[in-house]
């Protein structure tokens, strides 16, 4: 009996609670209107934005934001905005109406997409070069002609420097075996090695491989491809997001959404800075994306379908990954995770 009078004082108190609760949400007086309910849109498209005064109060004035920047400030309950110039993928409008000594914040959900479709890009392999098969290859760069590799899974993960002409492992450094090591980028003298699941990047001297500090993810939660333009670093985490860090304290300052002409895109992994652009591997594809790092359009798909045959086939072969461009030479290569090869390639248009 005193078991069951406790569960039911339990219940009752969940039950009072949860009223509590509920009574407790206020609903606002206003809503935000898109115009034949749209939330899909393209750049160059118009929205047309009406804010919906349901008890008719009276409104002093409404500040718009999208994208965290004010739009305008106006006593007029519509709005048309043209997506020019702006970040795709998920974003929010935002009002701000201050109305009879009050203020209420409504928002409305849109989906930004690129307004043409990506350049169909196919390849042609101009050499062949000798690659570690047992190098679960992660992430790839040169610096002053010289490869650099990261390579993946627990227990076996490393970083290398290379002679990609003759496959040498010319330097290397185990990582501990509680690290699985992910992408990899240089700049100013030192490398930034990426971890998997352990929220935690690794970062070295250049010359001699010593590890020399860390760095935290933030607001990602897994560490995927990274690459840098020379002044500040992206980052991928399997999201549709690519994080952009700053270079000297490695915070995750901002990010773009990956998207195509008609929907936004995740699972970017190993990355490369090419002539401006980001170039991508999507994580069990054939293929790599070319991104605009100003607002996460893909402008273009390269097609590798046909590459992982002309490798030495095994039981521990896995998909494309590794994308690294020659600065000096102006060349491209790529390989894959236990790849016997590293490619140099020529890309085309379909």
């Amino acid at each position: 009996m005193n078991k069951f009078k406790s569960l039911l004082l339990l219940l009752l108190s969940i039950s009072i609670f949860s009223c509590g609760s509920n009574s407790a949400k206020k609903s606002s007086d206003f809503s935000l209107k898109i115009e034949k309910n749209k939330n899909e849109f393209q750049l160059g498209e118009i929205l047309k934005l009406n804010l919906e005064n349901k008890k008719e109060r009276e409104i002093d004035s409404v500040l718009y934001y999208f994208q965290q920047k004010k739009l305008k400030t106006t006593t007029e309950t519509g709005l048309s905005f043209k997506f020019e110039e702006v970040k795709l993928g998920n974003h929010i409008f935002e009002a701000v109406v201050f109305y009879e000594g009050k203020t209420d914040t409504i928002t409305s959900d849109v989906k930004i997409y690129n307004n043409s479709a990506p350049v169909s890009y196919t390849y042609e392999i101009v050499n062949e070069f000798p690659h570690d098969q047992n190098a679960y290859t992660q992430g790839l760069e040169f610096f002053n002609d010289t490869l650099y590799e990261s390579t993946g899974q627990y227990g076996s993960s490393s970083l290398r420097k290379t002679n990609y002409k003759t496959g040498e492992i010319l330097q290397k450094k185990a990582l501990s075996d509680n690290y699985f090591g992910e992408g990899l980028s240089i700049l100013n003298g030192k490398i930034y090695q990426l971890t998997w699941n352990e929220e935690v990047g690794l970062i070295y001297d250049l010359g001699n491989f010593e590890q020399t500090g860390t760095f935290g993810y933030n607001q990602s939660k897994e560490g995927w491809g990274l690459c840098n333009d020379g002044e500040k670093f992206y980052k991928s985490d399997g999201t549709e997001k690519i994080w952009i860090l700053d270079a000297e304290t490695l915070a995750e300052k901002d990010f773009i959404q990956i998207a195509t002409h008609k929907s936004i895109v995740s699972r970017m992994n190993e990355l490369e800075w090419v002539e401006g652009k980001i170039y991508a591997n999507t994580y069990q594809k054939d293929g790599v994306a070319i991104i605009n790092p100003e607002n996460g359009a893909i402008e273009g798909l390269i097609d590798f379908r046909g590459l992982r045959e002309k490798v030495t086939q095994h039981e521990k072969l896995d998909v494309l990954n590794g994308i690294a461009w020659n600065p000096n030479s102006g060349k491209l290569y790529v390989t894959g995770k236990n790849w016997d090869k590293l490619f140099e390639v020529e890309i085309k248009e379909k």
